[in-house]
Formats: C-alpha cells, sequence, structure tokens
C-alpha cells in the first residue's frame, strides 16, 4: 500500500518535496497483495481509501449490512433456489468490466476522475457489483442455476454527510431464461406468484410504469416479444416485491417486539413502480415504498441488454433476462434506525454489540461527542470554468486528511467580484467522531493539513 507523507512539521515546499519523493520512490500501488502501476493521469485513490478494501461489512457477522443481506439471499432462493451466490469478488476491476461491458457511453459522467476511483487508466476500484456481470453470466452453465446474486463493497467520490460515505455495498441480482420458453416464464411466475400470495405481509401494490403513454421513453428491445417483456418484468416485479415485504414484515415486527412508539406500525405496505433509465437495462424501473409519510426510493431494475448477455457469451437472440441493483447501507440504515453512515464502519462494542445474525433491530444511540466546526475560504486561481474546483475533488482532501472524523462539507458561500470575475468560494467543515472526543489541537491540524494540500494541488489563495 502507497502512502503519502503526513506530518504536523510539513509545510509548503518542503511538504510538497517529500510528496514528490514518495512518488518517485512508490510507482505501484499495493491492493490485496497484488501491485497496480500507479498512472500520473489517472491514479487518484488514496490510502485511506485502500485501508477500506478489506473490512467487507456484507460478510461481518452480526452486522445490519450483512443480517441485510443474508435476509433477501435466503429470502430469493426459498421460491426454487434459482440464485447461485457472489460474496468474495476483489474490488479491483478493468474499465472495461465497469463500463464497457454494460454500455456506458464514452461521455458518461460515471467515468469521470471526479466520480471515480482509478489506480491506472486501465483499472479502478469498482463503483457497482453490475462490474462482475458479465463474469456470473458467463458461469450461467457451469452452476446449473439460472439466477445469481453479488455483494460487494463498492467505491465512489461523492459529498460527505450523514448518507453518504466513499464505500458502501451492494447487491446485485440477475435471472435468465435460456431459450426463451414462454412455458417455463409463466411455470416459474406461477411458482413465485403463490409465495408472494402466501406472504404474511398486506402489500399495496401501484403500477405507474404501465400507464406509460410514450412508449418510446422506456422502450422494449426489439428481438424480444411483447409476452415475453410482459413475463419477465412479471418475474422481477414479483421478485422484488417478495423481497422489501420480507424485508419490511421484518422491521414491523421489530417494531411490535421493542414496543416502539416513536412512529406508526404500519399494518400494510405500499408500493409503487415508476419508470426510470439504466444503460444496461431497457426497459428499466424503480420501485419505491411508503415509509414515514414519504415515498422512499429501494432499487433500480430492468431487463437486461441483450449486448450484456452476449458480452457474456451466450448466442443472439438466445436468452432474456432480467437485472436489479439495490444500496445495502442505505436499506440497512432505514430499517435499523442508523442516523449515520460512518456507524456502520465504526469498530466500537458500543455499535457492534447491538445486533444480531438474523435479526431485526433499532439502534440505540450511545453518547454523542461534540463537534468542532471550521471554515476554508478561499479564491479560486482564474475566472474560467476549466479553473473551478470539482466538489468532489475537495471532499477528497477533507476525506484522506480526517478520515471518520468528518461529519459534513457544506457550500456556504459563493462569491465573484464585479470588477476581476475573481470567484471566491467557502465551505463548512464538521469536525465530529462518532466513537470519541477530538480536540481543538487535532482539529486544527486537520484543517491546516486539509488548507496546505488545497493550496499546492489548486493554486488556490486562501481567504
Amino acid at each position: 500500500m502507497y502512502s503519502v507523507a503526513r506530518t504536523s512539521t510539513l509545510r509548503g515546499a518542503s511538504r510538497l518535496f517529500l510528496r514528490c519523493e514518495s512518488t518517485k520512490i512508490e510507482a505501484s500501488i499495493k491492493i490485496n497483495d497484488k501491485s497496480y502501476p500507479r498512472d500520473p493521469n489517472y491514479t487518484n485513490v488514496t490510502p485511506s481509501i485502500i485501508d477500506h478494501v478489506n473490512r467487507s461489512l456484507h460478510k461481518k457477522p452480526n452486522h445490519p449490512v450483512n443480517i441485510l443481506r443474508d435476509l433477501i439471499e435466503k429470502k430469493l432462493n426459498s421460491v426454487d433456489n434459482s440464485f447461485t451466490t457472489y460474496n468474495d469478488f476483489s474490488p479491483v476491476v478493468s474499465t472495461f468490466e465497469n463500463f464497457d461491458s454494460l454500455g456506458f457511453p464514452a461521455d458518461h459522467p460515471g467515468r469521470s476522475k471526479s466520480d471515480t476511483y482509478y489506480i491506472n487508466d486501465k483499472t479502478l476500484l469498482r463503483t457497482h457489483t453490475s462490474a462482475h456481470e458479465m463474469e456470473c453470466y458467463s458461469k450461467i452453465n457451469s452452476t446449473g442455476k439460472p439466477g445469481f446474486l453479488i455483494s460487494a463493497d463498492v467505491y465512489r467520490r461523492d459529498e460527505i454527510d450523514r448518507t453518504h460515505y466513499p464505500v458502501f455495498h451492494q447487491m446485485e441480482g440477475c435471472r435468465v431464461w435460456k431459450g426463451r420458453s414462454i412455458e417455463q416464464m409463466k411455470q416459474d411466475l406461477n411458482i413465485l406468484q403463490q409465495h408472494l400470495d402466501k406472504h404474511e405481509m398486506n402489500l399495496i401494490v401501484e403500477d405507474q410504469s404501465l400507464n406509460n403513454k410514450s412508449p418510446s421513453e422506456n422502450p422494449k428491445q426489439q428481438y424480444m416479444t411483447d409476452e415475453e417483456v410482459s413475463l419477465v418484468s412479471q418475474h422481477l416485479k414479483r421478485s422484488l416485491e417478495l423481497v422489501i415485504s420480507e424485508v419490511f414484515n421484518q422491521k414491523i415486527k421489530s417494531m411490535k417486539r421493542e414496543n416502539n412508539t416513536t412512529q406508526e406500525i404500519p399494518n400494510e405496505l405500499k408500493l409503487r413502480w415508476v419508470n426510470a433509465y439504466f444503460p444496461w437495462t431497457a426497459p428499466s424501473w424503480e420501485i419505491e415504498v411508503w415509509w414515514n409519510n414519504d415515498w422512499l426510493e429501494l432499487c433500480g431494475c430492468g431487463i437486461t441488454q441483450q449486448q450484456v448477455i452476449l458480452n457474456s457469451g451466450f448466442e443472439k437472440d438466445s436468452t432474456v433476462s432480467w437485472a436489479f441493483g439495490l444500496g445495502l447501507d442505505r436499506i440497512a440504515m432505514l430499517l435499523f434506525e442508523i442516523p449515520d453512515i460512518r456507524l456502520l464502519w465504526s469498530k466500537d462494542e458500543r455499535f457492534i454489540s447491538q445486533f444480531k445474525d438474523g435479526e431485526i433491530n433499532t439502534f440505540k444511540p450511545y453518547s454523542r461527542y461534540p463537534g468542532s466546526i471550521r471554515d476554508v475560504a478561499f479564491w479560486l486561481p482564474g475566472t474560467t470554468e476549466s479553473e473551478e474546483i470539482h466538489e468532489n475533488d475537495l471532499m477528497e482532501i477533507v476525506r484522506d486528511n480526517a478520515g471518520p472524523l468528518v461529519e459534513s462539507v457544506k457550500l456556504i458561500d459563493r462569491f465573484q467580484n464585479p470588477k476581476t470575475g475573481k470567484k471566491s468560494l467557502c465551505y463548512r467543515i464538521n469536525y465530529q467522531s462518532m466513537d470519541r472526543n477530538i480536540t481543538n489541537e487535532e482539529v486544527n491540524e486537520i484543517q491546516k493539513n486539509v488548507e496546505n494540500e488545497l493550496v499546492e494541488k489548486y493554486d488556490v489563495t486562501l481567504r
């Protein structure tokens, strides 16, 4: 693992010199005992991000993310044991696997260095579990099962607040019909519907996608018949309805068990389907749940683009498939009532000891440590758009220096001098640990490092 020198005595030119020396010496990055060449034009992954690579919360016993993953896997496989589960893929993937194999256009914003952690120009930390779709589709014949579920940690450069973290966990699910047998689709759908009919949760489902007045906005693929699209989409939607009803049924049981009176305990669950767009499915949908008096988007899904299937070695027009992807962390935070995503990464026993595999229960807050706010204001070096700093780049500087000690970073002021055209930005940083008290001296040191790095990297002038 490579490192960037950072001590309290390094300031200005001396600090930059040592960084350059480190770059000369360390021409490669080590992840999971494998070395990858650096690329000065692409490498932007940081040591603090690499430190997360082997945490694998989705496999950690008694952890909310693992509890949710296990619950979903078991419920889907309770129907006809159709899904092979994959939970151990390496997070390092190729740009082809992460983008090209899924049909991402060359100018898609997800490919930018502002959004993605690149190791070099051909290698990155996966931004979604879909990066492994091609490999898992290709294993369908050898596993003997027509579906698969992938759970993994994924990495994205993002804003800093209580609901966003640069590493989170996703689950990907796919189901295949080779030979496109209508009778097989009908049989599988019938079995699934029987399981859904027996489920104890009372579901009220509104499908707004059926009222699509402009099919061209969410088109089917030409090689599929209308009947195939109908059967595959029904199987997809019923599968996700089954999963969501099970997950929220467990939550409602826990609310009753804990005698939770802070919110009304529902006796039914409202779901709705809406049209969506994703590069790797067509048509595409999202499913939302009515919870705490609001519609919450839980999952994106659709019928897999044939090119994704062809990339995995299937013959043209031979196979139809559906796919879904959901964020485990966000749903776990909702179900376990966890107020800050950083808690999921806590090593404090007061957090992890509250949970038990196989159960959903409400998180009980422990001591809230005081925060410390600092502002950083600066003039940008020029007046053109190209000289702007992408907000994710600034977030990365704060994150790399403060790690889990930063709760939020928000732009609070933007000013442009009418005479010179120069632009000024001011960001407010809230430093607050979930596990301990932090001192003013500690925060001041972090803040100074943040300011110095901003000056060194982007030639800003501090105000």
